[in-house]
């Protein structure tokens, strides 16, 4: 890793604070609640660097994965962090994976997108059903994005990096991690079926802040991006692009770099760290 990408989430947090979060707005669901957040787990050493958050089918449990670089498997841990199984993924690399999503029917989406350089043009996902045996079949969704056409663009372009996304409705929803300090968020669609899809780009907004992980909630009325030092929530609106709903920026204090989210209900999520912290944030 060069030393400016290990630098990279201090500028940007130094970054933020002098900038600030922009302005909430709106009257949404969130519009007076606070969070208050606790720690409930530790994940295992093994799971280097926690970087995606998913679901179970019995919501008991939680699968996460390594960063760039771990093996290529994904575990299983209770709430607690406690680890129940691993599913190992030979057939797959670790280049960067960074989050984890879940659809309805139980298939896991690991999303290999993670373009620190802003150079990659084998970006992925792949899709697996872990209850499918012990070497499940793996499908790819292999993807560009319809604005990059240099590899690497310019310095003062570099928004092609992606850390979060989650699926709703047979669609998945990427958002970009602006590497140049402008801290623009963009906001992509993907359908969620294997092959090579061109995303495409909703909208973008500037939040001031890098978003590293993000989910929906069960009743798909409420989208969180996670980001260095709390938490953006979005109220979905009927007809509307998300950005024009209303959000909130709530405060996740002592969570540190945190890389993953997922709710466990419609209002409460867990987030984890690079530390392998579990912190449990519930509305109050």
């Amino acid at each position: 890793m060069l030393l400016r990408d290990a630098l990279f989430p201090l500028i940007v947090f130094l970054h933020a604070l002098l900038i600030g979060a922009p302005a909430n707005h709106g009257r949404g669901r969130f519009a007076r609640a606070t969070y208050g957040v606790r720690r409930v787990g530790q994940l295992p050493t093994k799971l280097r660097e926690s970087s995606g958050l998913a679901r179970a089918d019995s919501l008991q449990g939680l699968w996460s994965h390594g960063d760039g670089g771990a093996p290529a498997r994904l575990e299983l841990v209770a709430l607690s962090g406690a680890p129940l199984r691993t599913l190992d993924l030979p057939l797959l690399v670790n280049v960067d994976w960074e989050d984890l999503a879940q659809d309805r029917a139980g298939n896991l989406y690991i999303g290999d997108f993670g373009n620190n350089r802003n150079q990659r043009q084998d970006l992925a996902i792949y899709r697996l059903h872990p209850g499918a045996g012990p070497l499940p079949v793996v499908d790819t969704i292999a993807f560009r994005y319809p604005d990059q056409h240099a590899f690497p663009p310019g310095r003062g372009r570099r928004n092609f990096d992606c850390e979060a996304f989650f699926w709703h409705a047979d669609t998945l929803h990427l958002f970009s991690k602006d590497r140049s300090l402008r801290q623009w968020t963009k906001h992509y669609t993907l359908p969620a079926r294997p092959g090579r899809h061109v995303a495409t780009l909703r909208d973008s907004i500037r939040l001031n802040r890098p978003i590293t992980a993000a989910d929906i909630s069960p009743d798909g009325r409420t989208v969180a991006l996670l980001a260095y030092g709390g938490v953006f929530l979005f109220s979905r609106q009927l007809g509307q692009r998300l950005f024009d709903g209303p959000k909130r920026f709530r405060a996740l204090p002592a969570t540190g770099q945190a890389e993953g989210l997922v709710f466990v209900n419609d209002s409460t999520f867990v987030v984890s760290n690079e530390k392998g912290k579990l912190f449990r944030a519930t509305p109050r």
